[in-house]
């Protein structure tokens, strides 16, 4: 029957383009069709008869019943939400006959929903099956769970919204589609969190725990429904959450620079026991599997940046809450939140840094290597099966990729200015003083890059002033990054850099910055050498070993070509001609054929050409034209 999508579309596809006055129109025109395909709309000047209650043999014969009772709940709730839009802009708030009125048009949905559940539970007679009595059952607990909202009867309130969500959440993990999870986000589990606030109950709940505790006081009948479909919701309280947010069992507290914070609001909790989750997952998959390239390496990171940025989320949610009761920043709670606020904020970022490092490549990007591994071996395998060199990429393709790692590092660089914007850190010497360190190893290695660049455009002084800004830079780094504990690394990158990693880089820009002073002075000395006697039409001295310089004076400065270039070269000319005669090269063969082909083709030509000649000829006659 689908009595969740019947309602969930019928009111996406009114309020998209319209509001709840629209949407009640809407629904006053298709209950009058309902009644015609029935016969039991009242006619014009008719005599009024009062509405009998659906029965269950009704649905069983026509479906169109159901819609209609479904029709008539939805358009009362869609009149209670007109109006409290209506009153929604008013300064002096909702008056008590408007709230009354507003209530009495839920409670009127409520009955009918109720009603509609009621005969859809005689199953033997409707037809229904187990799904859409618990469907039924779920949306006159929604509906009941809005009029006790406007009557803020908090504890009826929760009780009825649980039913729902219990219901809701047992038909999610056996059905597909996303229907009632958008249910469960946006309409039943803020309602059930400010109903509990609203009962004094404490934030370090989880939603799942208050749905579980209030759907206790449900009836019996309901519950062993619930059991057929799913036992284990009434277990945990929400299946789909088991271990993530919400869930019991979740982190009470969170440390931060060796201090130690309570979490007071129960979102918070799950979205932090969600980050350990999703940490532990993350460690295991690249410690089984070190051979990944760099972009499946970095997909990794994507489900502990989505946990982290929950927590960011849920933890700016919670201080706006309060910043609405009117909580100062003096009190323990704000200061609390600050702190945690702090915490989530630097672990999201940290994970966003180690994402970056891992696309960058090996050592953070300071190898000089263009490819990933795998392409450089699967490269290698395919010109030895070739038996040919492997071409490298053109200089104009490495600059683009040195131009992609100066964009992660640049990124980088963003992040930990914005590390130092959070509460608390720019106090914190020691943490502020590494987090500078951390900064100059990546402008290192942003400068590193860009040095690169310059010595495949030919352009060796530029290289060699960004090379040693870059060592300047990690001597700077090395004694602070030095200093960091010397526990087993994670194969997971952070932003924390290891004493090995700065050290290396140190040592790399010791080796680059000594091949960029030597290509320097290479370019220089050809800038300005000058030809002498016996350097005969510039060619160097490997060119002319068999010639004896006249002048008796050798040019050593010209001794080889530098840069060497691809030139070629006699190797056995005698024998090659020789070679030829013998050997069957394929375009030698290929040739001759051709070569044959004409000749033939010729030969013919004239053949045809002489027969035609000797046709045309005319036959002797006598002197006056007679034959002979």
């Amino acid at each position: 029957m689908d009595i969740t999508k019947f309602v969930v579309s019928h009111r996406e596809n009114a309020l998209l383009y319209g509001d709840y006055a629209t949407y009640r129109a809407q629904l006053s025109r298709k209950l009058l069709n309902s009644r015609k395909k029935l016969n039991i709309a009242t006619k014009s000047r008719g005599k009024f008869h009062p509405k009998a209650q659906i029965t269950a043999e009704q649905i069983s014969d026509n479906h169109e019943y159901l819609h209609l009772a479904l029709l008539t709940a939805e358009r009362t709730w869609a009149h209670a939400m007109s109006m409290k839009a209506s009153h929604a802009a008013d300064t002096k708030g909702m008056t008590s006959k408007a709230r009354s009125h507003i209530v009495s048009r839920l409670e009127k949905g409520a009955r009918t929903a109720e009603k509609l559940a009621d005969a859809l539970s005689q199953d033997a007679v409707s037809g229904a099956n187990p799904n859409d009595i618990l469907e039924a059952r779920a949306y006159a607990a929604l509906l009941r769970g809005a009029a006790n909202f406007e009557k803020q009867s908090w504890e009826d309130c929760i009780v009825s919204y649980a039913v729902a969500r219990m219901i809701y959440s047992a038909l999610s993990t056996s059905t597909k589609g996303d229907i009632y999870k958008d249910l469960l986000t946006d309409t039943i589990d803020p309602s059930i969190r400010y109903a509990a606030y609203q009962a004094k109950i404490p934030r370090t709940q989880p939603i799942p725990s208050i749905a579980k505790k209030a759907f206790a006081k449900a009836d019996d009948d309901l519950v062993d429904r619930v059991k057929a479909v799913n036992p284990s919701v009434l277990e945990q309280g929400d299946v789909a959450m088991t271990g993530v947010t919400g869930a019991e069992g979740a982190p009470t507290t969170i440390t931060w620079r060796s201090r130690e914070v309570k979490i007071e609001d129960a979102s918070i909790a799950g979205a932090w026991a969600s980050v350990q989750t999703a940490k532990a997952k993350l460690n295991e998959r690249l410690s089984s599997a070190s051979s990944l390239a760099p972009k499946d390496k970095a997909a990794a990171y994507d489900d502990i940046l989505a946990a982290t940025q929950d927590a960011v989320d849920a933890t700016k949610q919670a201080i706006d809450e309060l910043r609405g009761e009117g909580v100062t920043q003096s009190d323990p709670r704000m200061q609390s939140l600050q702190i945690t606020r702090t915490a989530v904020n630097f672990e999201m970022i940290s994970w966003r840094i180690g994402r970056n490092r891992v696309l960058a490549g090996e050592l953070d990007g300071a190898r000089a290597t263009f490819e990933d591994l795998s392409k450089r071996k699967k490269k290698a395998q395919e010109a030895e099966q070739a038996s040919e060199r492997p071409k490298e990429e053109a200089p104009g393709r490495q600059i683009a990729k040195l131009k992609e790692k100066v964009v992660l590092y640049d990124g980088t660089l963003q992040s930990l200015e914005t590390i130092t914007e959070l509460p608390g850190v720019a106090n914190d010497q020691e943490l502020f003083t590494r987090l500078q360190a951390t900064s100059q190893y990546f402008t290192a290695l942003k400068s590193l890059a860009i040095a690169r660049s310059h010595s495949l455009a030919h352009n060796d002084a530029n290289a060699l002033a960004l090379i040693r800004h870059a060592l300047t830079q990690t001597e700077s780094a090395l004694p602070i990054l030095s200093s960091t504990s010397s526990e087993e690394p994670s194969p997971a990158r952070n932003i924390l850099v290891s004493a090995a990693d700065i050290q290396t880089l140190h040592s790399l820009l010791n080796g680059e910055l000594q091949r960029a002073r030597a290509l320097v002075e290479i370019s220089e000395h050809n800038k300005n050498k000058k030809p002498q006697p016996g350097s005969s039409n510039g060619k160097p001295l490997i060119g002319q070993l068999a010639n004896y310089p006249s002048s008796g004076q050798v040019n050593l400065e010209n001794i080889v070509v530098y840069p060497p270039k691809l030139e070629a070269i006699p190797v056995k000319p005698i024998f090659l001609d020789v070679a030829w005669n013998y050997i069957d090269y394929p375009e030698k063969v290929v040739g001759e054929k051709k070569q044959e082909a004409k000749v033939e083709q010729k030969l013919q030509q004239s053949a045809e050409e002489a027969q035609e000649e000797e046709e045309e000829k005319p036959k002797k006659r006598g002197w006056f034209g007679f034959g002979r």
